[in-house]
Formats: structure tokens, C-alpha cells, sequence
């Protein structure tokens, strides 16, 4: 195999398709904690060290899923590296290692609070991989709670509470960060649930008893659809708890609403097919709820006439 057919299988253990959620949510992350304690953007390093390590924790774990999952995934997704034998087993694991290695150096770098968040985050999504995946139709609540976990270390990493790292903050964490977390655990299970029932035939297959498995997918789909619905009253709630502007609130409004109709859809259609599109979907709504954070902060702090008019909107 060639050079660069050996980077395409590599960056494919990346999950390309919904990169652009994985790069948002760390970056999203780390500019509202810094505008509700400061006022102002991150600075540079510690913004690009924890987009950096929040991605690389991510998608290490995605890499060592696909490590335990290959019997799975070779029915599933045969055209994924390692069923496809693009990349050894060995390799991946390494690979994924490295990803988890780069993550702990720009944790530890930034602050001690974050790198204990990502402890607890990573054995949690371990424990996923290694035992709940096949054990239990309700695995899809430690992947949430990993996840979830990620903007909170972020948050702590440019804010921290003061338990390992000094603070003038006189809260732990504060109700944003706390709100951001629990987004993205709840619209995760909702994320990780679509896939599943995408690969209900190779996880029956193999014995692992995923809630779409155990209780059919057309129940999964209304599952999906109120998990989605708290999850998008709770990022209204995130802007809310900032002082977020219109902009965030039309572009939050306008893919949530997107969204719904997409979960509606799978209502409608309980087939495996559109729960990998819904799937997709997810990662599309929340890439883009992210881009109007941050966005929605630059104009706060640059725009002196958007700051006005958000004033003048919410008092």
C-alpha cells in the first residue's frame, strides 16, 4: 500500500465526516469560558492547545472503538480501515495511543484540572469499549458522559474552579460550562444512539445488546427525538446564561428546528439507512450551533453596535 493511501486510512480513523463537530465543540468551548470570566477571546496558545487536545481525545477514542469493534464493523462498515485491512490492529492501537498521549501533554500543560477531567473521561469511554458496548442495552449513557466531559475539561483548562489550579472565580464551575456539559451529554446519547441503529445488524450479530437491538429501533427513534428536543432547550439556555446575542439564537433555532424535523423523519422511517443519516445530521446541527457561538462572541466583543442591539433586545 502506498504513502498516501496509508494517510487516507489514518485520517480516516479520524471520522472525517463529522470532523467538523470534533473541531468546533473544544473551540467553542474554550471561547465562552474565556468571555463569561474575562470579557475577551482565549489567548492564542491555550485556545489552540485546547482545540488541539480536546479533538485528539476525541477521536483517540473513536480510534480504540474501532480497535475492540472490527467483528462489528466488518458487517457494519466493511470499508473501515481495519476490516478493510487498510491498517493492522497494531497500528491503530498506536495511533490512537499517540492521539491520547497529545491530549494528556496539552491538558497537563494548560492546567491540572483539565488533565484530571480527561482521567475521568477517558476511563469512562474505556469502560464503554471494553465492557457496557456489549453487557447492556444502555451503553449509550457513558459515551454521553465521556462527551460530555470534554467542554467541561475545556472550560476548566481556560477557567478554573480553584480545586488544583488557582482561581479568582468564586464558583467551581459555572452554570454555562455546567449547561454545555450537560448538552452534550444529552444530544450525544441522541448522536451515538442514530448510529447505532445504523449498525443493529452486525451488533445483533455479534451479541451486543444495544438499545435498538433489544427494544427495536422504532422505539430508539422516539428516544432520539426527546433527548434532541432537551437537548436544544438546553443550548438555548447556554446563550441565555452567557448573554449571547441574535445571531447565536437564529442560527441555534433555525438547525435546531432542522434537526427535529430530521428525527421526525426517522419516526417516520425507522430504517437503519436514515439512522446513519441522522447520525450524520447530528454532527452537522451541532457543528453549526458551535460556529454561531463563537461567532456570536466575536461580534460581542468587536462589534460595538451588535453588542448594542443585543442590549437593546435583552436588556
Amino acid at each position: 500500500m502506498s504513502i498516501t493511501s496509508k494517510m487516507k486510512a489514518y485520517i480516516s480513523l479520524l471520522r472525517p465526516p463529522i470532523m467538523f463537530m470534533d473541531i468546533t465543540l473544544p473551540a467553542a468551548a474554550a471561547i465562552l469560558a474565556a468571555y463569561f470570566a474575562t470579557g475577551a477571546l482565549p489567548e492564542f496558545l491555550p485556545f489552540v492547545l485546547a482545540t488541539i487536545g480536546g479533538f485528539c481525545a476525541i477521536t483517540s477514542a473513536y480510534t480504540f472503538n474501532d480497535v475492540v469493534d472490527i467483528d462489528i464493523d466488518a458487517i457494519n462498515l466493511p470499508n473501515r480501515p481495519l476490516p478493510a485491512n487498510a491498517i493492522t490492529q497494531r497500528s491503530a492501537f498506536l495511533f490512537g495511543l499517540l492521539l491520547g498521549v497529545i491530549s494528556a501533554a496539552c491538558a497537563i500543560y494548560l492546567n491540572l484540572e483539565a488533565f484530571a477531567v480527561l482521567i475521568v473521561a477517558t476511563t469512562v469511554i474505556t469502560l464503554y469499549t471494553v465492557l457496557f458496548k456489549r453487557s447492556t442495552p444502555f451503553s449509550f449513557i457513558p459515551v454521553g458522559i465521556a462527551y460530555g466531559l470534554v467542554p467541561v475539561g475545556i472550560w476548566l483548562a481556560i477557567d478554573p474552579a480553584g480545586i488544583l489550579m488557582p482561581s479568582v472565580s468564586p464558583y467551581l464551575l459555572p452554570l454555562p460550562g455546567l449547561l454545555f456539559g450537560l448538552m452534550i451529554c444529552m444530544t450525544d446519547w441522541g448522536f451515538t444512539l442514530a448510529g447505532v441503529c445504523r449498525d443493529v445488524e452486525g451488533d445483533r450479530a455479534k451479541g451486543a445488546p444495544t438499545l435498538p437491538v433489544t427494544y427495536g429501533i422504532p422505539m430508539t427513534s422516539k428516544f432520539i427525538l426527546i433527548i434532541w428536543i432537551i437537548g436544544i432547550l438546553l443550548s438555548l439556555a447556554i446563550g441565555y446564561t452567557v448573554g449571547l446575542g441574535p445571531v447565536y439564537y437564529i442560527l441555534a433555532l433555525a438547525s435546531g428546528i432542522w434537526m427535529l424535523r430530521r428525527c421526525i423523519r426517522f419516526i417516520k422511517n425507522p430504517e437503519p439507512e436514515l439512522g446513519g443519516k441522522l447520525f450524520v445530521d447530528g454532527s452537522n446541527y451541532r457543528g453549526v450551533m458551535f460556529s454561531a457561538m463563537i461567532i456570536d462572541v466575536v461580534l460581542l466583543i468587536y462589534a460595538n453596535g451588535y453588542m448594542s442591539l443585543t442590549s437593546l433586545i435583552f436588556g
